[in-house]
């Protein structure tokens, strides 16, 4: 700008946001209880703050102001005056430059120090001081964004949710050891769209890829004073700009390219999105945005005590969506990833938290109801974590239909009956079969059941079946952070051994578990890196990792025992878009006849007989035969599958009907082709999994 205005014009409430529209910009932001906004202009390089101005005017609680000339590229932050009263929820210190909420794009790196917190850190009565040093020195900044893109041809693949097989990755740990990209691209999403990875995704048969959060977030200063960092990201200070650290380029377009070619190869996009709290923490946090902003409308505070914050989630604040502004907020954040960037879905951090009412959690809430009525959410796919710590936290198969949820049930279970723990036939054939005992209600269909054995939260599966316990020294918290029990095992030795009875067995387990993932009724999701064996050496928590413990080791990929584990997983994940009756749309529950004696799903013993309710309740079997089947034009398909849990060799009997049978899958020998059987009985090795498929013509 030639020269900056004497003073703002009045501008618009709407859109909120700074909004360039070729000739300048509008200025709109949320308070309910501020007294007066300034708005912050900085020089190019973020450090020098160059002009301040007065938003003119303040409409339905929406302070707002058009400077003529401002272009995109202006670097801007806010001041808000109003009452500091901690003990009323009220935390307003003009002193404090505070991030636009609906920051599209963000300038500069948070330098952690005491001047960021709006009461005096060391004073005797803590956060009922008052703070007046300057935060902007050390403080993010925000930048109006021009977001036109030539997003020419580009379609959402759309596939549909039984035909999905996601991949749950983090946009930095993918690439970071990759060696043959250059070295400002690696953990970036130019990485994401380079064209190795993406046929890595094909040839094993992935529809979607699901990324850890991508938001803008800080780092914790607690963890920067122990040599580590924020990996997993889930710390989010913006709603709607890219974390500036995974743009090469430093521009969102960068992410909009690799979300183009994705779609050229037919792969979605969801991200991992944490709207139940932010990285202001609880009330003895920094002041960064919202606090400043308006503290007692953006959270929740406690009802006979507000100078504290709710913390359903665990991380000290809890984000109010009972106030319509707030609320509002997130869903323009969310349309914003799905019309500016194309992004295919979301899966919510806590979803629990963003359910919860006055009264408690509700599947009627409204961020629920906003979300299914919306014309364009409701057409994306949605998948919540359906817990939180609050009261009533845990809700798995309670959210309402159009969501999936990211079912633990399933991987415990799984883990449990691999294991080998007594009792857990039952349970593991629920999990087989979709889940039904928690989604089939409301019109659910078995993809709401998102079925995975591993997750960033936790061991990886090499580690599931290599660590009886948690080793977590690296994180500094004494070995007490994270899940004390994995239900997994070492099968002998805890870690790494070269002992070959050892590695046979858990390359046998690793096998049965994925072949179980893909196989069941539901959403299958597999672990970035776990398709080659990716290791984080004992580690269950590496959320403060952000190093070669969490980074996935693609000459571990390389390598003859990682290719051969790839293959397989490929080959699994073939057979399940193969095969329709796999990717059930709706709940088996042997009702339905495909012909005369044979239902749509049946479960017998090794024997080849129905279990009976008997046999249900035997803690000690450890066997289980699984029979699917299914009517097309062509006739009729019977796929069958057989668990065996045990240490040994077993002998399984073909279930009837006795039709022409063909060996698909045998975990035991995961490189045997495809034949045609003549036998009566079949052999299940030890802790494996063998599939047939069995025809009539019409």
């Amino acid at each position: 700008m030639a020269a900056w205005p004497d003073r703002l014009l009045g501008g618009s409430p709407y859109p909120l946001g700074a909004t360039w529209d070729g000739l300048g910009t509008n200025f709109a932001v949320f308070s309910a209880h501020a007294t007066k906004i300034e708005l912050c202009i900085f020089d190019p390089s973020g450090r020098r703050e160059i002009a301040r101005f007065v938003l003119p005017e303040c409409t339905d609680e929406v302070w707002h102001g058009y400077m003529p000339n401002a272009r995109a590229g202006l670097i801007y932050g806010y001041r808000a005056y109003g009452p500091y009263e901690p003990q009323h929820g009220h935390r307003f210190n003009h002193h404090k430059l505070l991030l636009d909420p609906y920051a599209k794009r963000i300038a500069g790196d948070l330098r952690p120090s005491d001047a960021l917190y709006g009461y005096r850190v060391n004073s005797p009565r803590a956060d009922l001081s008052f703070d007046r040093r300057d935060s902007a020195p050390g403080m993010l900044k925000a930048v109006v964004t021009d977001d036109s893109f030539n997003w020419a041809d580009d379609r959402p693949p759309n596939v549909p949710w039984s035909d999905t097989v996601i991949y749950e990755t983090h946009v930095r740990g993918l690439s970071m050891l990759r060696q043959d990209l250059r070295s400002n691209e690696r953990g970036t999403f130019a990485a994401l769209a380079d064209p190795g990875f993406i046929d890595h995704l094909r040839r094993l048969g992935i529809t979607t890829v699901e990324l850890l959060p991508i938001h803008a977030f800080v780092q914790d200063r607690n963890l920067l004073q122990k040599g580590l960092r924020n990996y997993w990201g889930y710390n989010s200070i913006g709603f709607f700009a890219p974390e500036p650290r995974y743009l090469s380029d430093n521009t969102p377009d960068e992410m909009r390219i690799a979300i183009r070619r994705l779609h050229a190869a037919g792969i979605e996009l969801i991200l991992d999105v944490v709207y139940n709290h932010t990285a202001e923490g609880s009330e003895m946090g920094p002041t960064l945005s919202f606090r400043g902003l308006d503290n007692a409308s953006y959270y929740r505070l406690v009802a006979d005590n507000p100078r504290h914050c709710v913390n359903d989630t665990g991380t000290g604040n809890t984000v109010n969506l009972s106030t319509p502004r707030v609320l509002q907020m997130v869903m323009d954040s969310l349309r914003n990833w799905v019309t500016s960037f194309h992004v295919d879905g979301f899966r919510f951090d806590l979803g629990v938290t963003l359910g919860r009412e006055g009264h408690g959690f509700d599947p009627g809430s409204g961020f629920f109801d906003a979300i299914r009525q919306d014309p364009v959410l409701s057409r994306v796919k949605l998948i919540s974590e359906p817990w939180d710590i609050g009261p009533g936290g845990y809700q798995l198969g309670n959210h309402p239909p159009g969501f999936a949820e990211w079912n633990d049930r399933f991987r415990d279970g799984v883990r449990r009956y691999w294991r080998g723990d007594e009792g857990q036939r039952a349970d593991f054939a629920a999990r087989l079969a979709g889940s039904a005992d928690f989604f089939d209600k409301r019109g659910r269909r078995p993809w709401a059941s998102i079925n995975y054995i591993a997750s960033h939260d936790g061991f990886p599966l090499a580690d599931v079946v290599s660590y009886a316990e948690r080793h977590n020294e690296a994180n500094g918290e004494d070995n007490k952070d994270g899940h004390a029990d994995n239900l997994s095992a070492n099968w002998g030795v805890e870690g790494p051994t070269d002992d070959p009875a050892i590695l046979d067995t858990r390359q046998r387990v690793q096998r049965a578990m994925l072949a179980t993932v893909f196989l069941a009724q539901g959403t299958p999701m597999l672990l970035g890196g776990d398709e080659f064996g990716r290791s984080q050496m004992g580690n269950n928590n590496a959320y403060a990792q952000d190093n070669e413990t969490s980074w996935l080791d693609w000459k571990l990929a390389e390598s003859s025992e990682g290719q051969a584990l790839t293959t397989f997983t490929g080959r699994v994940i073939a057979l399940r878009h193969r095969h329709a009756v796999l990717r059930a749309p709706r709940f088996l529950h042997g009702q339905d006849k495909v012909v005369d004696g044979i239902g749509d799903i049946a479960w017998f013993d090794a024997s080849g007989e129905q279990i009976s309710n008997d046999s249900w309740n035997n803690p000690g079997e450890h066997r289980l035969v699984l029979r699917r089947a299914s009517r097309d034009d062509g006739g009729i398909s019977i796929l069958t599958a057989f668990f065996n849990a045990t240490g040994e060799d077993h002998r399984f009997r073909l279930p009837p009907p006795g039709l022409p049978t063909r060996l698909l899958l045998n975990t035991a020998n995961p490189d045997a082709e495809e034949n045609d059987l003549e036998i009566e009985e079949i052999v299940v090795g030890a802790h494996s999994v063998v599939l047939t498929l069995s025809t009539r013509k019409a």
